[in-house]
């Protein structure tokens, strides 16, 4: 296909979208962000968005969990140590990429008093921390951690200090920094804390 073709339909125009409506966010924020300027981005009409994403929160709702799905996978290494490591880091990686610089964008745009998003963003961290759910459940399994350690808010301490550092205290994050979480957030959940 050469440069200036037209991409047509299908999962090419889907891509494409999902990808300018991560720079889009991540370069001008949720106040800023407009369906023109993701289809020029995307290199489609209008109307090509709109036709699929009728409201411009699902588009942004959409291409960040695109994001978070593609580039924070969820571990399965048989070992919770393991796991919670892959995971934290997966997480330090994604939010330096741009659909996390994205994320953080409209978070900042949040605390600063700009238009705020419904509840896309959280709808985000909501169905991330859902899908990780199963990498404490087979820990639970295997007996690397105690019974009735509570999934959620197990993933939720693993997951806090990463955003603590990126949203308030704006800090580096390094792979330090996720090793720090995976320990932290694996002491609890061996201590019975989130029981």
């Amino acid at each position: 296909m050469s440069p200036g073709a037209p991409l047509g339909r299908g999962p090419k125009v889907r891509a494409a979208v999902l990808t300018a409506a991560v720079t889009e966010l991540a370069e001008q924020g949720y106040a800023g962000f407009t369906v023109e300027n993701v289809a020029r981005r995307a290199g489609v009409h209008k109307t090509t968005v709109y036709r699929r994403w009728p409201e411009r929160d699902a588009l942004i709702t959409d291409a960040l969990a695109d994001s978070a799905e593609a580039e924070i996978p969820i571990p399965d290494t048989g070992s919770i140590e393991a796991d919670f490591d892959a995971l934290a880091q997966g997480l330090v990686a994604w939010v330096k990429s741009p659909g996390g610089q994205a994320v953080l964008a409209v978070m900042h745009s949040e605390t600063a008093g700009s238009s705020r998003p419904p509840d896309t963003v959280r709808h985000v961290f909501r169905d991330r921390i859902r899908q990780a759910l199963p990498v404490v459940v087979r820990a639970i399994e295997r007996g690397e951690l105690p019974a009735g350690t509570d999934p959620a808010e197990c993933v939720k301490a693993l997951v806090a200090p990463i955003y603590f550092r990126a949203l308030i205290t704006r800090e580096k994050l390094t792979a330090d920094t996720a090793a720090n979480a995976a320990r932290l957030a694996l002491a609890g959940a061996r201590a019975g804390v989130f029981g």
